[in-house]
């Protein structure tokens, strides 16, 4: 149960983070979120559209091991693994803070679902 909360707020996340990089990417929001101007926004709101389109297909991954319930552990385990990946990838190369937004609530609802609780 605790598993499935903290699953459903990183796929929440990952909707958001859909949002912000396929809609409001250049927007007054984007551009604070992401500390950019509006030139560079302009410049890279394709792939950041790409990226964002990505973050949707891992919110539909968590939500389909959602609906699964019990049957949908090795989903939740797939898609929450491959969530953590990228949110290292993304510390490591683009900006600390992914590990803490992205990584960690991830690496949490992983624990949580191996522990099965």
């Amino acid at each position: 149960m605790v598993a499935n909360i903290v699953i459903g707020i990183v796929a929440l996340l990952h909707v958001y983070f859909l949002v912000l990089e396929m809609f409001l990417w250049d927007k007054p929001t984007g551009l604070r979120v992401f500390k950019q101007t509006k030139e560079q926004a302009s410049a890279t709101k394709i792939l950041a559209a790409n990226q964002g389109l990505y973050n949707g297909f891992l919110a539909a991954g968590l939500i389909w091991g959602l609906a699964l319930g019990n049957n949908g552990s090795d989903i939740k385990v797939f898609f929450l693994s491959c969530i953590v990946i990228a949110g290292l990838y993304g510390g490591a190369t683009a900006s600390r803070r992914i590990i803490a937004i992205q990584a960690a609530p991830a690496a949490l609802a992983l624990i949580l679902v191996l522990l099965n609780i």
